[in-house]
């Protein structure tokens, strides 16, 4: 018999007849494999994220402005060189039809542009008639509109509103309503998707009406016969010389679902960003099970060794379990890997997140790297800990086995001291800073920390059971005896303490990290909101509901809000990046918005505020944009275009209000629709709040501050619900690693817990002993993960909020107590499971 068919038959012989000594790491691994395929499935998703186009599908070739915005010139444009997409749609100068028409290949260019309008029954999308060459909407009555003050509506709209060719209707905009003719009433559209309400103009009306006048949001390009697209687009392509992006495929999808572009960010940014962290705490945890499987084996290895086993046979004998088992359990693991990734693309598809168009793929690509991740670290992880069995003497294997050693390894000693050394001064250099920079640096400082506890564990268990033993050993005998236990088995006590760590640190970070935000913002905005009356509608106010407001009876003062996402370049030198910050457009001047919001005005002139070329801005972003009253903020409009006005004020309610205040003739321009959120009321003193608030209605929605509650943004909404997600399948994860590491280290005690039996220990002070490790366990590991999480969100919400962590003590407890249960339960269960036997089998059969 070859040495390797010999190792081999002892790695399938252990496996055959011991199983039970490889559920746990069976179970490690497959948890592993669970996490990593289910990031990777969301990670290709997003590298992949497409939608077929609908609008577009008859049209060739689209041609539409670059979406993402950047600090320098030059590069890409998808997103993957250091750019940020727009917070709305950037827009193509409409000279550019022309160029494009005369382009060789080219048989028509239509302009296209697309934007919301009110009508008395709802909201409706406006198109220039032109677009319909490519929709294949077609007249059911009437004539294409050939003024400017004519409009064809889709049947189900002219019905709406009762109107018939010849009748006149009113259309609201932006800047106010506007009264048409309806000159013809077109047939729904062949395809389902292009069915939604719409008004349609002559192209140069839609345009104007649009509020953006010179600018479309599309070329669409329609070939000669005979043209190729491929080459149409290359025609195109020189036509426009980097003034547009040429569009082909699914990339004319992307165009009329600008979706699509949000959907590619956060599904790589969850799949990538958290499933980096999420893969690397999953191997981690596997192979930390797995060199603890191996630990609980030394007996058998020594055995080995004194009947004459080589170093190498050792070995190979146990990277062969490894390349037995890791392989069934990854594959075992995708599958609910899979369920899950589907579970969470639905719930962001639910939760508007991302288009319908858009599907999830699956495909052999994570699933493969999730398998191999695992079979690799288990490998790895057995290598590492069979390096000191298997260098081991014959004569000495089986003393060195009956005793525990404490002393670490040079090499994970250095590492781990630098890991914690590392730590702390990150943590120092994130508390020195604020906002973002602040953020990012916290996410390392965890990391670094929980990296020390995983390397160091042996020494800080044995301190844990020192200070935490100090009590116990006062008490009775079980739990002098856990404390003692404790001491003696360092190395067992750290395996058990750091999923519990893991658990308590990323969960408390991630969830605390929003309860700190939300609180903060609720605080805010209770007192920067000090108007009496709010004015809202869910489809907007047009630009002149102020101005009406303001002429209601008992109104003193009213100022419309339009709000919008703004980027503002942050940090300096390599780490200087473009932000997304919350901007507010205000109506009227600094004075009437003193009335109706109370912004903490720092530095500067509030009656300075909305003056034209100006800008408030959150003394937190002012900080990280390194900027002061004075000076000129470069900022990024939400279409793209640029603008640095000037800094008239800082204030301290930016969480709670919004983070930039802009006069609303700044922003207006740049946005696709330039519809008012809000109408901010004040009423004159002793004004009747019931009268005044009837008179209000005509113009929406009217409730006080006290009943007011700002709608969160869909990002805002998103990021707070992904953040709960994924604190919720690490916490998970992580319980479920402590449950099995706990049930290994019981389990493997067998033949202690009978020998205590036959001394003349009972049953009840067995596992009274067992009950007070496990309090000693739970409450290190959720000491340990406590400090570490608090170190971490210190600078992370005095970086975003301005202030110190806001945790609830309900879910601290909530949490806290679930980690002690779990390592309760863990381990009483299997321990009474291994008391049934009888003390003489139990002491017997390890023998």
């Amino acid at each position: 018999m070859t040495r390797r068919s010999l190792t081999n038959g002892l790695a399938r012989a252990a496996v055959r007849f011991k199983p039970a000594a490889f559920a746990g790491t069976f179970v490690a691994l497959m948890m592993a494999a669970f996490i990593v395929s289910a990031c990777g499935i969301l990670l290709e998703s997003g590298v992949r994220a497409s939608a077929p186009p609908q609008r577009y599908a008859d049209v060739p070739v689209v041609a539409a402005a670059d979406q993402h915005a950047r600090l320098t010139d030059g590069g890409g444009g998808d997103g993957d060189d250091g750019s940020e997409l727009l917070p709305d749609a950037a827009r193509l100068d409409a000279a550019l039809v022309s160029e494009i028409a005369a382009a060789p290949g080219v048989a028509t260019a239509i302009p296209d542009v697309s934007y919301p309008l009110r009508t008395s029954t709802g909201a409706v999308t406006a198109h220039g008639w032109g677009s319909t060459a490519f929709t294949g909407n077609k007249l059911a009555q009437g004539a294409a509109p050939r003024t400017a003050h004519q409009v064809v509506l889709d049947q189900a709209t002219a019905r709406a509103q009762r109107a018939t060719v010849g009748d006149h209707v009113t259309l609201t905009a932006a800047d106010g309503a506007h009264r048409f003719e309806v000159s013809g009433i077109a047939e729904p559209a062949a395809r389902a998707a292009l069915r939604a309400p719409t008004a349609w103009f002559t192209d140069q009306r839609a345009v104007a009406l649009s509020g953006h006048p010179g600018k479309i949001d599309a070329v669409a390009v329609l070939a000669a016969p005979g043209t190729a697209t491929g080459d149409l687009a290359d025609q195109v392509r020189r036509a426009v010389e980097g003034k547009a992006k040429v569009h082909t495929g699914d990339g004319r999808g992307g165009v009329e679902e600008p979706g699509v572009a949000e959907a590619k960010e956060l599904l790589t940014g969850l799949g990538g960003s958290f499933g980096g962290v999420a893969t690397m705490v999953a191997v981690f945890t596997a192979a930390g099970t797995v060199a603890l499987c191996v630990g609980q084996r030394s007996r058998e290895f020594a055995l080995l060794r004194a009947i004459g086993a080589t170093p190498r046979q050792l070995r190979r004998s146990i990277a062969t379990e490894a390349l037995l088992i890791a392989p069934i359990a990854g594959a075992v693991g995708c599958l609910p890997g899979i369920a899950l990734a589907h579970w969470w693309f639905d719930q962001l598809q639910d939760k508007g997140a991302i288009p319908e168009a858009v599907r999830l793929h699956v495909s052999w690509i994570p699933l493969v790297s999730a398998v191999g991740a695992g079979v690799l670290a288990a490998v790895l992880a057995g290598l590492l800990a069979a390096r000191r069995p298997a260098r081991t003497k014959p004569g000495q294997a089986l003393s060195e086995a009956a005793v525990e050693r404490f002393r670490l390894g040079v090499i994970r000693t250095v590492l781990g001291v630098g890991a914690l050394v590392g730590g702390i001064v990150l943590a120092r250099v994130a508390a020195g800073e604020s906002g973002d920079d602040a953020a990012n640096l916290a996410l390392g400082v965890v990391m670094l920390f929980m990296l020390s506890v995983s390397l160091l564990g042996p020494i800080i268990a044995r301190l844990c059971a020192w200070l935490i033993g100090l009590p116990l050993r006062a008490g009775g005998a079980p739990a002098g005896l856990a404390a003692a236990n404790t001491r003696a088995n360092s190395r067992r006590l750290a395996s058990a303490i750091t999923p519990i760590v893991l658990a308590m640190a990323f969960s408390s970070t991630l969830v605390f990290l929003h309860t700190s935000e939300d609180h903060a913002r609720d605080d805010q905005r209770r007192a920067g909101i000090v108007a009496d009356h709010i004015v809202t509608d869910p489809d907007g106010l047009p630009a002149d509901t102020a101005a009406r407001a303001a002429r209601t009876p008992g109104v003193r003062t009213a100022v419309g809000l339009l709000r919008a996402g703004v980027l503002v370049p942050t940090g300096s030198g390599e780490t200087r990046m473009l932000t997304s910050a919350a901007a507010q457009g205000v109506s009227g001047t600094g004075d009437a918005l003193r009335t109706v919001q109370d912004l903490d005005v720092r530095a500067g002139d509030q009656s300075a505020i909305g003056r034209p070329d100006t800008v408030a801005v959150d003394a937190l972003l002012a900080d990280s944009a390194d900027a002061e009253v004075g000076d000129r903020l470069q900022i990024v409009l939400p279409d793209g275009s640029t603008a640095k006005p000037k800094i008239v004020a800082v204030y301290g309610r930016g969480l709670g209000v919004a983070q930039l205040t802009l006069p609303r003739a700044a922003l207006a321009p740049h946005v696709t629709a330039a519809f008012d959120t809000d109408v901010f009321v004040q009423r004159t003193p002793g004004g009747d709040p019931d009268r005044v608030a009837a008179a209000l209605a005509p113009l929406g929605t009217v409730t006080d501050r006290d009943g007011y509650a700002e709608a969160q943004d869909k990002d805002r909404e998103i990021n707070v619900w992904a953040n709960t997600t994924m604190a919720a399948v690490l916490g998970g994860f992580a319980a479920v690693a402590a449950a099995n590491t706990l049930v290994m280290t019981v389990l493997d005690r067998r033949r202690e817990l009978s020998t205590l039996r036959l001394i003349g220990s009972t049953r009840r002070q067995v596992l009274g002993m067992i009950r007070w490790e496990a309090l000693l366990v739970g409450v290190a590991g959720v000491a340990i993960g406590t400090a570490i999480a608090l170190i971490t969100l210190n600078p992370m919400t005095r970086g975003i909020t301005g202030t110190s962590p806001y945790i609830p003590p309900g879910l601290y407890a909530a949490f806290a107590g679930a980690a002690l249960l779990i390592g309760l339960l863990s381990s009483t269960l299997p321990a009474r499971l291994a008391l049934r036997r009888t003390s003489m089998v139990g002491a017997g059969e390890k023998q």
